[in-house]
């Protein structure tokens, strides 16, 4: 990614952050987490692909920019800024409208990312993409960070190692040296019982939601969120029903309390 101009940066103080909180602006959610996220730290959100993390993960960027006037990075991994772009226009969402008004900016890291990640040194990389992303948050004041997913998708398991060490360098730097308040994305493989698809992004994070899709008893299809983690918040692990609307983007309803049969893996089914 090109970077603007360095600009001199002071990160705010963990200590000043952490019991300060920031709504997610994901209707339902908050009221449920007390107020929101602590400020300047990181929640994962996992899942089966295609049971919502990025339309959460939209949500929290887009609503933080246009209800609480805190613009927000986008870090797409897996798309391409044409195919994120398109899509959120089919939702409803004009990213490049708020890209233009400077409430938002999209990222793309380079394609090369898996084969260089491969053959240097992780550590190396993830500090390289945090100065990048640092220059970008002083440009637009962001106060609001998505990397969807967190980590390329890879299946050897040498590259799991590697990606572990690239993992945990680019959460504990971005959290030191940015201080953002930010959401990172993995994907569960299907069929998995695992939180995380590399075994520590769950560790690193300040809390963890899981997305995934369940059937009732009598045969209907709900959208279902697990609080499975929220460090330093007293929020009680539940199941919650949640929706997908255009335009406005998750909201999340009430505890789910009926039996459920998954159809995608769930940590938890009452």
């Amino acid at each position: 990614m090109a970077s603007p101009g360095v600009v001199s940066y002071e990160p705010p103080k963990t200590a000043d952050l952490f019991y300060e909180t920031t709504p997610t602006g994901v209707e339902g959610l908050d009221q449920l987490l007390g107020g929101g996220f602590i400020r300047g730290r990181t929640y994962l959100i996992s899942g089966e692909t295609g049971t919502g993390k990025t339309i959460i993960s939209l949500t929290f960027l887009l609503q933080g920019a246009l209800k609480f006037g805190e613009p927000g990075i986008y870090v797409s991994v897996d798309e391409t800024y044409e195919q994120l772009v398109m899509g959120a226009k089919r939702f409803g969402w004009d990213l490049e409208d708020l890209r233009a008004k400077g409430l938002i900016e999209v990222l793309v890291p380079e394609m090369d990312l898996i084969e260089r990640l491969r053959e240097k040194d992780p550590t190396a990389i993830a500090k390289s993409l945090i100065a990048s992303l640092r220059d970008y948050v002083v440009a637009l004041n962001a106060q609001r960070l998505v990397i969807d997913p967190i980590a390329p998708l890879v299946t050897l398991d040498k590259d799991v190692q590697v990606l572990r060490e690239y993992i945990r360098v680019l959460v504990m730097g971005i959290e030191r040296e940015i201080g953002t308040t930010n959401i990172v994305t993995t994907e569960i493989p299907s069929g998995s019982a695992a939180i995380s698809r590399y075994g520590v992004e769950e560790f690193l994070a300040t809390g963890v939601l899981v997305t995934g899709i369940a059937r009732t008893r009598e045969g209907n299809f709900k959208r279902v969120l697990f609080i499975r983690k929220m460090r330093w918040s007293p929020v009680q692990p539940g199941l919650y029903e949640f929706d997908i609307v255009p335009k406005e983007g998750v909201v999340v309803k009430s505890q789910v309390k009926e039996p459920l049969l998954p159809v995608t893996f769930l940590p938890f089914v009452p």
